[in-house]
């Protein structure tokens, strides 16, 4: 992937896009720069680099830039890529802190020109190490350990089916016995209708009792034999449900060790509201759910979270600063490794239209503030484990 990939270096500054990108051509074949601010969506879109660097010389730049992408453009969150940012001294805490929630993926001090001028390729390296990880495939742990909880489920399935077996087994048992006995009773109560002469104008019976041991002979030899037969077939199979539990022993040992690890792994769950009141009483009421969250402030800010680290559930406020949570959840549907995160919308009110239009860019559910904490537990375990 080193060889190949897209490095795009973006500033205002002509000059200085050439002297980054002079240092990164020593090592790397794919070098581009976009310096036109009026071209940043199209330029990013066209190249879709594996690292962008934003290489403006000062912060605020580089956040309106970077902002300005995933406001403007609908692939941005849907392309992988790591964002390096190049800083000065004065901004070195602020650059920090945004890496440190995930703003950005990491940060080069480089403004002046610092003598440690291998960083930026060194950072460069392990951004497209990152990235080759995160495109293998591998699984994250919060989807391992969704897995590991189904599987858990098999005792409790396999013991309920097994009662439920056993159940089907005891009623075609009883109706087998049943059906004999009916049988038998039919045939007794034509032998009697035959002695009796009740139908002698079909059968005449010269010799009753000689009759009437034929009918017994019937329902002994015949009748209650194969019946007897049938109901013997059912034995093994009850035999079978009985000892199945414990033939399954290892295998449902290895599902409970599976289930108590999964325990182990807290789901992560994304709240988006720019209300910091909000994140704090939503802390407060899922403290005891055993689950890690995450905040956003903005919609873009959710869609660049969601890229950087894939939550296993959305909260999303509707009325956000930049793109409104439908939007906003629209976007993040439209990415196929993204599409099957379950959100549940956060809103003031319950009008059809947001109803409607969540629910058209891919809602899952909704909650209405005031939060009830009953409510907002339940829906959060449901789509975390099923119920």
């Amino acid at each position: 992937m080193t060889a190949g990939a897209r490095i795009l270096v973006a500033t205002e500054v002509v000059a200085d896009a050439g002297i980054v990108a002079k240092l990164l051509r020593e090592e790397f074949d794919n070098v581009i720069v976009s310096t036109d601010p009026e071209r940043a969506v199209q330029d990013f879109e066209k190249h879709r680099p594996a690292v962008l660097i934003l290489a403006f010389n000062t912060l605020e730049k580089a956040e309106r830039y970077y902002l300005g992408l995933y406001r403007l453009s609908h692939q941005v969150h849907a392309l992988p890529h790591r964002t390096l940012i190049l800083c000065n001294q004065d901004d070195l805490r602020r650059v920090y802190a945004l890496c440190r929630k995930e703003y950005f993926d990491d940060y080069i001090l480089f403004w002046p020109l610092t003598h440690d001028t291998p960083r930026l390729p060194m950072a460069v390296h392990h951004a497209l190490r990152q990235l080759a990880r995160a495109e293998a495939g591998t699984p994250t742990a919060g989807e391992i350990a969704a897995q590991a909880r189904r599987i858990a489920q098999l005792e409790s399935l396999l013991e309920q089916h097994a009662v439920k077996g056993t159940q089907r087994i005891d009623i075609a048992s009883r109706s087998l016995q049943q059906a004999g006995q009916d049988i038998g009773a039919a045939l007794d109560n034509l032998s009697q209708q035959l002695a009796d002469g009740d139908l002698r104008s079909l059968v005449e019976v010269k010799d009753r009792t000689g009759f009437q041991r034929q009918i017994d002979r019937l329902k002994a030899e015949e009748i209650d034999r194969r019946f007897e037969a049938v109901a013997a077939t059912v034995q093994p199979l009850r035999q079978w449900l009985g000892t199945l539990k414990e033939d399954l022993a290892p295998q449902l040992e290895s599902a409970r060790a599976l289930g108590a690890l999964a325990e182990r792994v807290r789901p992560l769950v994304l709240v988006v509201d720019d209300d910091e009141f909000q994140h704090k009483l939503v802390r407060h009421l899922l403290a005891d759910a055993n689950l890690e969250l995450t905040f956003a402030t903005s919609g873009i800010e959710a869609l660049a979270t969601v890229r950087r680290r894939r939550p296993d559930l959305v909260l999303m406020d509707v009325d956000l600063p930049d793109i409104d949570g439908i939007e906003a959840t629209r976007r993040l549907k439209s990415v196929e490794q993204f599409a099957d995160i379950p959100v549940i919308m956060i809103t003031g009110n319950s009008e059809k239209d947001v109803v409607v239009e969540s629910v058209k860019a891919g809602a899952s559910d909704f909650v209405v503030k005031p939060f009830e904490k009953t409510v907002l537990l339940t829906k959060v375990r449901r789509f975390l484990h099923g119920g």
